[in-house]
């Protein structure tokens, strides 16, 4: 039995490790060849060796326009051509507003939406040049619904990237490529540790309560795991999918509705 995704070829930005590198073990389980695209290249190598010979490692920073367009060229040189991105490289971070600086501000948009946008651009132009469509799923938050005192930096970061999947969605699918976004909620890993220290300072809370918390507060009944976004991220990269544009889909437990 074939896989959904045979013969595809993907690029998934930032999956070295946790959700991205989720993505791409399902992707590679449906029969696509994916590129492990990561700013840390080493652990990129180790997690495509992990996964398979359908995997492979590509060095990209989603602030650096040659990086982007590097690794786009990599892909080509690699399958032939791009036929889906999954753009799912971020950064976090949380402070009071008082307290937020230029240096956060720019750290963030310059990763979590001109690096969207750019890395958009770059596919986009490469499956325009193959003339077979494609599939473009951004990673949206359910931050990106609404505010949050403390994380109005990644909020407004994430807000963009549901907006531009709508301007992105609209203006592409005449070329036959569909961009969609996923919206997570709280998804444990290990990055939870380092949002949960921020709480806690913060919010003046011990380790890991505020973890404990946002999970209780899930109507599933606890967080969010890699694997719970996985098959939202194939379905948006099937045949299936042809008839959505510039949607973005929760995936959340339940935690908003929109």
């Amino acid at each position: 039995m074939t896989g959904r995704l045979q013969g595809k070829s993907a690029l998934i930005t930032g999956s070295a490790r946790g959700i991205g590198r989720a993505f791409a073990e399902a992707y590679v389980r449906e029969g696509a060849t994916v590129a492990i695209a990561d700013i840390d290249i080493e652990r990129a190598t180790r997690t495509a060796e992990e996964i398979g010979p359908a995997a492979y490692a590509v060095r990209l920073d989603v602030t650096d326009q040659a990086s982007i367009d590097a690794a786009v060229k990599a892909v080509e040189a690699r399958t032939g051509g791009l036929d889906i991105l999954i753009n799912n490289a971020a950064l976090f971070d949380l402070a009071p507003i008082v307290e937020i600086s230029r240096e956060s501000f720019n750290r963030l948009f310059s990763i979590n939406v001109a690096g969207t946008l750019f890395m958009l651009q770059a596919a986009a132009k490469s499956m325009i040049g193959k003339g077979e469509g494609g599939k473009i799923i951004n990673m949206a938050s359910q931050a990106g619904r609404r505010g949050e005192a403390l994380v109005a930096l990644y909020c407004a970061t994430k807000a963009a990237v549901i907006s531009l999947t709508q301007s992105a969605g609209l203006d592409l699918i005449k070329h036959g490529i569909n961009v969609n976004a996923i919206a997570p909620g709280v998804v444990d890993g290990e990055h939870w540790d380092g949002v949960d220290a921020l709480f806690a300072k913060y919010e003046n809370r011990p380790l890991g309560e505020k973890k404990k918390l946002v999970g209780e507060a899930v109507p599933f009944g606890r967080m969010g795991r890699a694997e719970d976004l996985t098959g939202m991220a194939i379905f948006l990269a099937t045949p299936e999918a042809d008839y959505i544009v510039a949607q973005t889909y929760n995936v959340d437990g339940g935690n908003w509705m929109s």
